[in-house]
């Protein structure tokens, strides 16, 4: 009888150079740098450089990326009608698993798998992602859509779009430093699906399609939208603690908290806890740290378990102004680059992911006739 372990738990199914977990250190690094570093002292797009290219970019070099990635913002509007037909009381997360695949059947080098083409095609998903997210929000709004400015830096832009207006320079950093944190995190869920999309030899499209669907899930991407949730059914921080004790006695199951990989704290919470403090003190929106706090500190004390990444970030978002919808949604903006990082790379090395199963069915039996059965 095989060692089966489900969900893959501890199991090692290939290596890659593009991120590193220790649960035992409590880090993570890209390529090699450690990400609150990274989150401190770099833009998004700079990360997104180095899980592409493998090292940080120069000046120049940087310039140059930014202006491809600008000269790719603009929807087609052959893509953006598809988003106009799309019900408005659709969640984004399902607009984007549309978008994405039109955007495929739009490209005509859908089956040029070199690396070139591949990562101008992740290039142009990091682009135009933001823009159809931004453009669905506006229609759901019963507003104009906002084109994208290529003037504006990455998160800039998709503020602009949004809104039609860039907040502070304080809410900036705090939005740059999600994505950043959000951006890779080795064989999760997602990546893992993207991988074996790709590992069919099937097309980029394809994997990152796949990949929204997984991340839409609420055990995976779907939980920081939950914790938001959870944060206004407690109310008040008073409530917390109360709230905390019932739920876990009525074994309901509580989003933000525990990780598949980390046993003692997700290591990118520290980094977004405290630019969500930041965020409450910036927009006098305390009280949902407040909440977070108080549910943290229970549920430490009655199940020693840590929150992980999504917990400080949805009320983060939430006091940016965006809608909890939006909040997976952004998580994919961030996570396209470390999903096609991972998809050029399983296409350097490629091997199909084919898992076994052990049989635990009935025996071999003989089948009956109908007429034997209906008697």
């Amino acid at each position: 009888m095989p060692e089966i372990r489900k969900g893959l738990d501890g199991v090692f199914v290939d290596t890659t150079t593009i991120s590193k977990v220790m649960p035992e250190i409590n880090s993570l690094v890209y390529r090699g740098y450690p990400v609150q570093d990274l989150a401190e002292h770099c833009s998004f797009e700079e990360v997104a450089y180095l899980l592409w290219k493998g090292e940080l970019p120069s000046a120049e070099e940087l310039i140059a990326f930014n202006e491809v990635e600008k000269s790719k913002r603009v929807l087609s509007p052959a893509t953006l009608e598809v988003i106009k037909n799309i019900p408005t009381h659709s969640h984004p997360m399902d607009v984007l698993r549309t978008v994405t695949s039109f955007i495929g059947n739009m490209d005509e080098r859908i089956w040029d798998d070199s690396a070139e083409a591949n990562l101008d095609k992740a290039i142009t998903l990091m682009a135009q992602i933001p823009t159809a997210i931004a453009a669905f929000k506006r229609l759901k709004d019963k507003q104009e859509i906002i084109p994208p400015d290529t003037s504006k830096g990455f998160s800039e832009n998709f503020f602009h779009m949004c809104f039609g207006e860039v907040p502070a320079k304080e809410v900036i950093k705090a939005f740059d430093v999600s994505l950043i944190l959000y951006a890779e995190h080795s064989f999760n869920a997602s990546t893992f699906t993207a991988r074996v999309i790709t590992s069919t030899t099937s097309d980029l499209y394809s994997a990152v399609t796949g990949a929204i669907g997984a991340l839409k899930g609420p055990l995976h991407g779907g939980a920081n939208e939950q914790v938001m949730y959870m944060l206004k059914e407690v109310g008040e921080a008073s409530k917390g603690e109360e709230w905390m004790l019932k739920a876990l006695s009525d074994k309901r199951k509580i989003m933000g908290f525990g990780h598949r990989v980390y046993k003692r704290g997700d290591s990118r919470v520290p980094t977004m806890k405290s630019y969500t403090q930041k965020m409450s003190k910036f927009t006098g929106q305390e009280k949902w740290l407040d909440i977070s706090n108080a549910l943290e500190e229970t549920m430490k004390r009655e199940k020693n378990i840590y929150p992980n990444l999504d917990f400080p970030a949805g009320p983060a978002y939430y006091m940016m102004g965006f809608e909890i919808e939006m909040f997976t949604p952004i998580f994919v903006m961030s996570r396209i680059t470390g999903w096609s990082a991972h998809i050029m790379e399983q296409k350097a090395h490629n091997k199909l992911i084919r898992p076994l199963s052990e049989y635990n069915g009935m025996g071999e039996r003989k089948v009956s006739t109908l007429s034997e059965r209906v008697s």
